[in-house]
């Protein structure tokens, strides 16, 4: 061998295309708060500097735990919803060179943090979230990957000792700017739009997930309001169209996404939605096959008085399960949306032929009139394929009750029927009322299940409840996600952010990959609203600020090859 010359091979075949790699960034994060600790924790103070992980043989004033008749124990509260684990420096460790046994408990709750796995739902379903663990003395361990903003860690060593230098929060996040933006005369509204941005964010890791505890999951029906918002907050991300290649790929035909017919509806419209912003005629066409064969399995599941008779699971959401009237009204509604959706593709596609089978489709599934008995999400549903009156539905079902009776994944949907009723101030009410009630509650993401009936002498969800207070995580929730099993950072439950920016700033897309925009604003009770929205072309600036007379003065700046359309 030339003496001049290496053998690479390792490194070369290592760093090659053929291997997954990681886009993800990595932040360390100190704890905000001690929630919780033991007498037998000292120097507790030192876990909420901002230290480097490096140790060295010299212990610089560490937090200890000693088990000294007692076990040592600490509830740590990072301040936010993160999406990652933990990274524990320690000095020394163990007795006699034994290394310290810990038990870390993630939570997306103070109390869940403090909960024993099994109790109130508490479960490591999907991600692991209570864990036994070794640490050795002078060491830099990174543990866990859950989603969480409150940890305990307890020694667990009879006589244990551990010394700690620092307990850091690893946040695993997608490095992705947010382009779109909303700010109006209400910093409610603001703080709302921005958590739900939020929200989708965290749970845009290599795939769409629908949260990111548990529910590590493509669903691609609740996928539709995250990608709603993705459009709203950050225009394109390649998570989305990863997603649904995922499901499609995972889902030969005749098979129904999820194992739910609805949820191959949910897909193509999100394939519209996704082309009528982008604008990717290349990407669509990689559909083609598969679009084409779904339009014709939905086509053959039209009864012939119209009626949609897609097989078991018939599913719209989790409250209305129990309801087959108001089920089947709303996947009534649902397969003339997606068949819509599917027709426009089809027109893109220049595919006529199946553009007038759409169009023949459209016209049996309309003749078929249900009875959505008075569910709001059904009701909206209908509302929004045009078998309902919008505002006459507002009147007896939408607004009845305002804030109740919704759901944190269809409530996006009630918003947009009651904007196409005009109310956009009972919409702003209702989610500052129920988005905003769980904000009261110490949320910083949002979640996948609420009721604002919850709310009554509700602990919090940062505090640990005392006597007397209702643990609102572990105490509510129904279906699959009863108690601590309920997931706080749900994605489904972003609808605000995407309807602020369609609805309040008034932005809707006219042509593919938004060559043409029509501006409608609508303040409803707000003084101004502004904001910023992401297009191909780049980022659309909005000012809308109600003049003295009541009339809206706008301010628009938009890319040269986008045309403005105002009301």
């Amino acid at each position: 061998m030339n003496k001049n010359s290496s053998d690479n091979t390792h490194t070369d075949s290592l760093c090659s295309d053929q291997y997954e790699t990681d886009n993800r960034m990595k932040k360390y994060i100190p704890p905000k708060k001690i929630l919780w600790k033991t007498s037998s924790v000292e120097n507790i103070e030192a876990l909420l500097e901002n230290r480097t992980p490096q140790v060295s043989l010299q212990s610089i004033h560490p937090c200890i735990l000693h088990n000294k008749g007692e076990g040592a124990g600490v509830l740590l509260d990072f301040g936010v919803e993160i999406c990652g684990g933990i990274r524990i420096s320690a000095y020394q460790s163990g007795v006699d060179g034994v290394n310290s046994k810990l038990r870390i408990r993630f939570g997306e709750s103070a109390m869940e943090a403090m909960s024993e796995l099994d109790y109130k739902g508490s479960s490591n379903d999907h991600s692991v979230r209570d864990l036994t663990t070794e640490i050795p003395w002078l060491s830099t361990t990174e543990i866990g990957d859950t989603g969480f903003r409150f940890v305990r860690i307890d020694l667990l060593d009879e006589n244990g000792y551990l010394e700690l230098n620092s307990i850091d929060a690893v946040f695993l996040y997608k490095n992705v700017k947010y382009e779109g933006s909303f700010h109006c005369s209400d910093l409610l509204l603001n703080k709302i739009w921005l958590t739900g941005a939020y929200t989708v964010h965290l749970n845009m890791q290599r795939f769409i997930w629908d949260g990111i505890k548990r529910d590590r999951l493509v669903w691609v029906g609740d996928m539709h309001p995250e990608i709603s918002a993705i459009e709203a907050v950050f225009g394109y991300d390649d998570s989305v169209t990863r997603s649904l290649d995922f499901v499609r790929n995972d889902t030969p035909l005749p098979g129904w996404m999820n194992s739910i017919p609805t949820y191959s509806m949910w897909w193509i419209i999100i394939q519209h939605s996704w082309y009528v912003h982008n604008g990717d005629l290349i990407y669509l066409k990689k559909q083609e096959p598969y679009l084409k064969g779904l339009i014709l399995q939905l086509s053959e599941s039209i009864g012939e008085d119209g009626k949609d008779i897609t097989p078991e699971v018939r599913f719209i959401d989790w409250p209305t399960s129990n309801d087959k009237a108001a089920t089947d009204a709303g996947i009534q509604a649902l397969h003339i949306l997606a068949t819509e959706a599917a027709m426009q593709l089809c027109v893109a596609l220049k595919d006529a032929e199946l553009t007038e089978k759409c169009a023949k489709d459209l016209e049996r599934l309309k003749k078929f009139r249900p009875n959505h008995s008075h569910s709001k999400q059904d009701a909206a549903l209908m509302v929004l394929s045009g078998m309902s009156n919008a505002e006459q539905t507002n009147r007896s079902v939408l607004s009845v009750g305002d804030s109740a009776n919704i759901s944190s994944f269809m409530g996006y949907y009630i918003l947009k029927a009651r904007a196409m009723a005009g109310d956009i101030t009972g919409c702003l009410n209702t989610i500052r009322d129920y988005w905003g009630g769980m904000l009261q509650l110490g949320a910083t993401t949002f979640w996948e299940d609420f009721d604002i009936a919850w709310m009554e002498n509700a602990a919090p969800i940062d505090q640990i409840a005392a006597n007397g207070k209702t643990d609102v995580h572990g105490d509510y929730g129904a279906y699959c996600y009863k108690g601590y099993r309920k997931s706080l950072c749900h994605g489904w439950a972003c609808g605000p952010t995407p309807w602020l920016s369609e609805y309040v700033l008034g932005v809707h897309i006219v042509e593919p990959g938004c060559r043409a925009v029509h501006i409608s604003p609508n303040l409803g009770d707000l003084d101004w609203a502004e904001g910023t929205f992401p297009t191909p072309y780049g980022t659309i600036k909005l000012r809308h600020e109600r003049q003295a007379d009541g009339t809206i003065k706008s301010d628009i700046k938009a890319p040269s090859e986008i045309t403005i359309l105002k009301k």
